[in-house]
């Protein structure tokens, strides 16, 4: 846990106006500064920040809070990741419970990530510049159907033919930043000598992959014509995980929320041609299957997100992933749904040769979580059989415990109880589902008591239970009632 002193000794240091004004235009009004607020669509400005209160306000939809708040809600940035983004551009460096490093140590490997962060941005205005000055990249772009503004709104390059052109951007091309970024590969022999370094990306169209606050920090490299593999990407490195990353998310954010949805396809053309067709909020996995942190990634920046795959074979497992990956954050308040294409389009194309209105119906007829989970188990099972109905429960078992309590999976039980000729409750039971909620509630039973025993006593326990009665009697009545008791 980040120790409370130090967040507000790094709000101090901050500057409110100088955090907001990266990301929208500010002009002064007054004490404070005025601007488009980024979070709801609107003409004129109502977003406020203040320099001497340091906060920011929109009087149009509410919003305010502090620099680390400001970072969280328009990057989706995660509570201790916009601390870390404030810390180090104010060169404080963020305690933490857990960092046994010393501090030297700490300060090396936020230098080495300093370094790697400058060469890949380094190399992506090299990348952009060789774009404009080759004729025939420019031309496969254009016969894609793309414009030089949104070529230039996600950055695209163009890596060179060459073994070792980036050694014109960097003197020192034998820098150990160049591998351990993934811009070279280092070869050798098989006794382990005459290292021969070379670019990694060569004669490709360069998709730069950027993080929540706009870094690059890997790159996606395709081909112009045939040849193999069809996109390269940059490997695992300090910077760049791609079970974490979502290309296209850092230009889309403004996107989503004004859509209201994001949308996740499969590659990066698609999300730049679905940007150049209207359809702006569209990401990408990169080149992995979706995981559990995409999930979370999106559902930051929206409560809606939508799975767009093409309808093949590859496209059906792509899209099972991408439940699976789901599940954990299916909640009440999240929309998900599946949008499969037919199986000779993607995205690209089919908004192209059907145009966007008949996409958009596609984007509303999506199928919702629910339904696509009890798809995806009763498809392939014989529902009019035992043994079919059990192995439709045996596949959606390890999905539903994987699910949160909620009524969305109480629904969800409801609807493969149905299909299974089961009860709700007995599911829940089958699962071993945490926190039921389909069971009965039975009362406790009632605990045993010594029933009475003689006129006398009954007599006792009515007055103790009903005092009231107690005023119509009097002793005589009482004594009367009393001798009438047997022995």
């Amino acid at each position: 846990m980040i120790p409370q002193s130090f967040i507000q000794d790094l709000l101090s240091r901050v500057d409110i106006v100088d955090v907001v004004g990266r990301y929208v235009q500010l002009k002064k009004g007054g004490a404070n500064f005025m601007g488009l607020c980024p979070f709801h669509n609107e003409k004129s400005p109502s977003f406020t920040v203040s320099p001497t209160k340091q906060f920011y306000h929109c009087f149009g939809c509410g919003a305010h809070g502090t620099a680390i708040g400001f970072l969280i809600e328009y990057s989706g940035l995660g509570f201790v990741d916009a601390v870390k983004d404030l810390a180090q551009n104010v060169g404080m460096v963020v305690p933490e419970d857990d960092d046994k490093l010393p501090p030297a140590q700490r300060a090396e490997h936020q230098a080495k990530s300093l370094a790697l962060s400058e060469a890949m941005t380094r190399a992506c205005d090299f990348y952009r510049h060789q774009l404009r000055a080759t004729p025939h990249a420019v031309n496969y772009l254009k016969g894609r159907g793309l414009t030089g503004e949104i070529a230039a709104k996600f950055g695209l390059g163009y890596a060179p033919e060459g073994w070792d052109s980036l050694r014109t951007v960097f003197p020192d091309y034998e820098d150990s930043a160049l591998a351990e970024s993934g811009l070279v590969i280092d070869r050798t022999d098989e006794e382990g000598a005459n290292r021969k370094r070379y670019d990694r990306f060569r004669d490709r169209i360069m998709f730069p992959i950027r993080n929540t606050k706009g870094q690059v920090i890997g790159f996606g490299g395709r081909v112009l014509d045939k040849g193999e593999p069809k996109y390269l990407n940059s490997p695992e490195t300090p910077l760049f995980q791609k079970g974490s990353e979502l290309y296209g998310l850092f230009e889309a954010r403004q996107a989503v929320r004004e859509a209201g949805y994001a949308l996740v396809t499969e590659g990066y053309m698609d999300v730049v041609a679905l940007a150049q067709l209207g359809f702006p909020q569209a990401v990408a996995t990169l080149g992995t299957a979706c995981t559990p942190i995409h999930v979370q990634k999106l559902l930051r920046q929206t409560d809606h997100v939508i799975f767009s795959f093409d309808g093949d074979s590859a496209g059906r497992r792509a899209a099972r992933r991408a439940l699976d990956a789901s599940l954990p954050h299916a909640n009440d308040n999240k929309i998900i749904k599946f949008l499969f294409l037919p199986t000779e389009h993607d995205p690209d194309s089919y908004v192209r040769e059907l145009g966007a209105e008949a996409f958009e119906q596609q984007v509303r007829d999506a199928m919702p979580l629910s339904q696509f989970l009890i798809k995806e188990v009763t498809a392939n099972n014989d529902l009019n059989t035992s043994e079919g109905r059990a192995r439709a429960q045996f596949d959606a078992k390890p999905l539903l415990q994987a699910m949160p309590p909620s009524a969305l999976r109480l629904q969800i039980v409801h609807g493969l109880a149905q299909a299974t000729q089961t009860t709700p409750a007995e599911i829940e039971t089958l699962f071993e589902l945490a926190q039921p909620v389909a069971r009965a509630r039975v009362a406790p039973p009632k605990s045993k008591r010594t029933a009475p025993v003689g006129l006398e006593r009954q007599i006792m326990r009515l007055l103790v239970a009903h005092p009231a009665l107690a005023i119509e009697l009097d002793h005589a009545s009482v004594k009367a009632v009393a001798q009438l008791a047997p022995d």
